[in-house]
């Protein structure tokens, strides 16, 4: 582990991180999405076979309800109330979400507003790579049910013996997705993008996945929406000699757990670095001179997790503009947001949490504008649309005002 300060230059590399893929990678990508978008579901198979190991035919990518149902006598009998218990968490923060239409009146005659539609479908990918995300379903499905959304499917990969996550088959079927297929990777980004005879074409994709999942969103983004392009996860923790040196260095250990991610302590205190260094041996310590400079430093980096360990955290609180989740006092470790808290554990990383926010029921809304004039109202911005439509030489723009005068 490195002790950096702010004017070393591995920390502008460290802020300025963006997880592009390499060349070959989005070639690859570029393949397996044309061919799924030329042939269908023959590039499903295909592509299962030679990257699951796994020989399906195209009856066999939808999950059956009996395989579904079946799922529950292979989870422990105390799975499914604890979930319903995380799921009363979940539910309580995003109906919170929920934004409510408006209207304003303007003037006499003049009435603007705001209406909000869910999106019609969307796609959820959950990765089953190394280990099934079970979480990641009820993460990325509850939102999108409290948004509305009116069909939800959701795609992930099947095991060696072609069978799909029995946790993950089990907490859908609880919160009623309504269709699951066992296929993964880029050529699932792909059919949910495009559709294909079985597969049908969504309007969203959402989920993370690993890089071949992810270059393939970015690749589909414009045919569908997506939620974000997320990379290795990360956290960043704000400590000084105050903070528990045992909490720093286990959260530091829990996010060694994920391939590639980035961890790295900020601290005012030279002592505290020094120990921290001396506990780990990946990821960085970032020594500010005050909590000012902490606090620019974090919001350059602008972390997927941030944990604020010092005392008085809302004294810093108030300076961060860029996370993904932040997690506030000695007891709020990040585990807490990736299974049970409430808030969704699909966020940016990469440094776009600059720009992005985390995965939430306004995620699955669509907003749109609603506008009512009556003829006086209308009347009186004659002036302002013949100016602008003369500057801009949109003559019939003008027309389709006057007509409604010519009588």
């Amino acid at each position: 582990m490195k002790i950096l300060r702010l004017s070393s230059k591995e920390i502008q590399n460290l802020c300025e991180r963006y997880y592009y893929h390499k060349k070959r990678v989005q070639e690859k990508v570029r393949k397996i999405v044309q061919d799924v978008r030329d042939e269908g579901d023959k590039a499903l198979i295909r592509y299962t076979r030679k990257f699951d190991k796994v020989k399906l035919m195209p009856r066999d990518l939808k999950v059956p309800a009996n395989e579904i149902n079946g799922a529950y006598q292979n989870i422990d009998t105390d799975f499914i109330s604890n979930l319903k218990a995380i799921i009363e968490n979940i539910q309580k923060f995003h109906k919170k979400q929920l934004p409510k239409p408006w209207k304003i009146k303007q003037e006499e005659g003049v009435e603007l507003g705001e209406i909000f539609r869910p999106i019609d479908r969307v796609g959820i990918y959950v990765p089953a790579g190394t280990a099934p995300l079970v979480s990641s379903v009820y993460m990325s499905v509850l939102p999108a049910k409290i948004a509305g959304v009116k069909k939800i499917i959701l795609v992930t990969p099947p095991s060696s013996s072609g069978r799909v996550d029995s946790h993950i088959l089990s907490v859908a079927n609880l919160l009623k997705v309504d269709e699951i297929y066992r296929v993964g990777g880029a050529q699932a980004i792909a059919a949910l993008a495009f559709g294909t005879k079985t597969i049908p074409k969504v309007d969203k994709i959402v989920g993370p996945g690993n890089d071949y999942v992810t270059e393939a969103k970015r690749q589909v983004y414009g045919y569908v929406d997506i939620d974000m392009l997320a990379g290795p996860s990360e956290v960043v923790i704000l400590a000084n000699q105050f903070s528990d040196k045992d909490y720093v260095v286990h959260d530091l250990l829990a996010q060694a757990e994920h391939l590639k991610g980035l961890a790295v302590v900020v601290t005012t205190s030279k002592k505290f670095a020094k120990m921290i260094k001396k506990e780990i041996d990946k990821g960085y310590v970032v020594l500010a001179k005050n909590i000012e400079q902490a606090a620019e430093i974090i919001n350059r980096i602008a972390p997927e997790h941030l944990e604020i360990l010092i005392r008085r955290p809302t004294r810093v609180l108030k300076l961060i503009n860029n996370a993904g989740a932040i997690f506030i006092g000695p007891y709020s470790p990040v585990c807490i947001g990736d299974y049970v808290a409430g808030p969704s554990h699909v966020l940016p990383t990469g440094g776009t949490a600059r720009f992005f926010s985390g995965l939430g029921v306004r995620s699955f809304l669509k907003s749109t504008h609603t506008i009512t004039y009556s003829k006086k109202a209308l009347e009186k911005e004659g002036p302002g649309i013949e100016k602008m439509t003369k500057i801009e030489g949109l003559q019939k723009h003008l027309e389709s005002y006057k007509v409604r005068f010519s009588a």
